[in-house]
């Protein structure tokens, strides 16, 4: 019986193995079809690695297929890398005897990092060809493009030793300063040139954090890029001051308006918070910001102890922590506009001295602990203090948000000069009603408008979830502006006039209401 079992597996063993046709691999006989004819690469600055981008590659045929090769054009010489379901062949650039199953696909990842000399001279487009081989009658191609982008690099310094250098950044609790990765801007820098006027002729790109040291000053001219590298920034000493120095676009464009923004191009990160560190202006330094965008980093500015920032007509938009964090600062903003942040989006600690005078600030980030505006005067812990607020004026400001409360006041006590003036405020508290700092009836609420939830008093922004916070004409801020202070401003942050007083009052908030399309 023993020996009949045996002799009855191995013949159906037998059978199964001569019955297989599974891996028996004919050439591929260039019947692939591809997921797209071409890829591209998007836009990304010279020498800097690209995104990783993905080909799927079908086999449709009922036959089990091998393709004698895959690889680049330009072979060995090609700038693009790639992956064949995960093996990286010949330096990642070509493959041999690939196998694919009949009516199954394989992945090719692909990406990227060239110099403006490797692309076409008229376009700076970079380009190839992935080759699938299957013998020269049985060739199948797919194109690859991508723009390759010429910049101005600031890079961190080296010592003596071969390490990076630093900047610096403070003191610890035992008077040590404290430094940064990163460099001091030069004036005679050998490949950037003049490193302390940045101009629009091509984009600058930070790595580390670009410092301006004392007594110098740094001037951004319309229309410039700056793009800053994950954990980068840039830091004004003591003594230090910057100028940004945007103006006003042609209506639709961005075309004069100073942009700050992560160094990576491709649209998956247009909106993607925390992507670059912040501006930092130190005490004893100074700032004058004109038509300026922020996007997308930890926070647009720190601002620390009586230093003066004068911000008009700017945006700020979706960073990770904060829109603006002055610990004791000096802030005098006009048609300013900040949209989302982690935490707040306006964050005035420590005390200090500000005006604001026709803002946005909303914050719809998707959580429920932040909010859009702090005020508060006092630090916690062994070391706690108290910090005079010389004043906070807000005249003409929508402060709003997701949050039921969108106004975070956490005072010492209510007898501070504070004082929201002709305002649109989100605020619905049971917990805060009774807080004499959220009298909206006292002296520190001037005819402001209280939006209990987000049906009522609403401000009617055009489309919030994409950073277009004009107001419709069924906002509430519609033409509910104080006109001695709206004076002040006269025109709104895309530079249309603002009506004057007593025929019309003018709008709340940085923007004039449109009629939507």
């Amino acid at each position: 019986m023993r020996s009949l079992l045996l002799f009855l597996s191995a013949a159906v063993t037998l059978v199964f193995v001569s019955c297989r046709s599974d891996f028996e691999f004919s050439a591929s006989k260039g019947d692939l079809r591809f997921s797209r004819d071409t890829v591209y690469l998007d836009t990304v600055f010279r020498n800097i690695g690209s995104s990783t981008y993905n080909l799927k590659v079908y086999n449709r045929s009922d036959d089990d297929i091998s393709i004698p090769t895959i690889g680049f054009r330009k072979g060995q010489a090609s700038k693009y890398r790639m992956t064949v379901d995960g093996l990286v062949g010949d330096n990642n650039r070509s493959f041999e005897n690939v196998e694919l199953l009949a009516h199954d696909s394989l992945y090719i990842f692909i990406e990227v990092t060239a110099d403006v000399a490797d692309t076409n001279p008229a376009d700076f487009l970079y380009t190839d060809q992935i080759v699938f081989d299957g013998g020269s009658t049985h060739e199948q191609t797919v194109e690859l493009v991508t723009l390759i982008q010429d910049a101005y690099f600031i890079y961190p310094g080296r010592n003596d030793e071969g390490l990076y250098t630093g900047v610096p950044i403070g003191v610890d609790a035992n008077g040590e300063e404290q430094l940064i990765l990163g460099r001091s801007l030069q004036h005679d820098h050998p490949e950037n040139g003049d490193e302390f006027i940045w101009g629009a002729d091509k984009p600058y790109v930070v790595y580390g954090f670009a410092s301006v040291p004392d007594g110098e000053n740094l001037t951004i001219q319309p229309g410039a890029r700056v793009h800053f590298h994950a954990e980068s920034g840039l830091i004004v000493q003591p003594g230090g001051s910057l100028n940004i120095a945007g103006e006003l676009s042609p209506e639709g464009t961005e075309d004069n308006e100073v942009i700050f923004e992560g160094d990576r191009l491709e649209p998956l990160y247009s909106d993607v918070p925390g992507q670059w560190g912040f501006v930092y202006l130190r005490q004893g330094s100074a700032a004058q910001v004109r038509h300026l965008t922020s996007k997308n980093g930890i926070a647009a500015f720190v601002v620390e102890p009586d230093v003066p920032l004068d911000i008009t007509d700017s945006k700020i938009f979706d960073h990770s922590n904060f829109g603006i964090l002055s610990r004791g600062g000096t802030i005098d903003g006009r048609n300013l506009v900040i949209n989302n942040a982690g935490q707040y989006a306006l964050a005035l600690v420590d005390g200090g001295n500000y005006r604001f005078n026709h803002c946005t600030f909303n914050n719809d980030w998707p959580s429920s602990q932040q909010s859009t505006v702090l005020l508060k005067n006092y630090t916690e812990g062994e070391n706690a203090q108290t910090f005079p607020i010389e004043q906070a004026n807000f005249d003409n400001c929508i402060i709003y948000g997701s949050n039921q409360v969108a106004l975070a006041l956490d005072l010492t006590d209510a007898d501070q000069p504070f004082l929201f003036n002709h305002c649109l405020i989100r605020f619905n508290s049971s917990q805060l009603d009774d807080l004499p700092e959220y009298d909206f009836t006292g002296p520190h609420y001037n005819t402001c408008i209280i939006a209990p939830n987000s049906i009522q008093s609403k401000p009617d922004y055009k489309d919030r979830d994409n950073n277009e916070l004009v107001i419709g004409q069924d906002s509430a801020a519609k033409e509910k502006a104080d006109p001695a202070t709206s004076a002040l401003v006269p025109q709104d942050i895309d530079g249309k006039p603002r009506p004057t007083p007593p025929a019309t009052a003018s709008d709340i908030g940085a923007y004039q209401s449109v009629v939507f399309e």
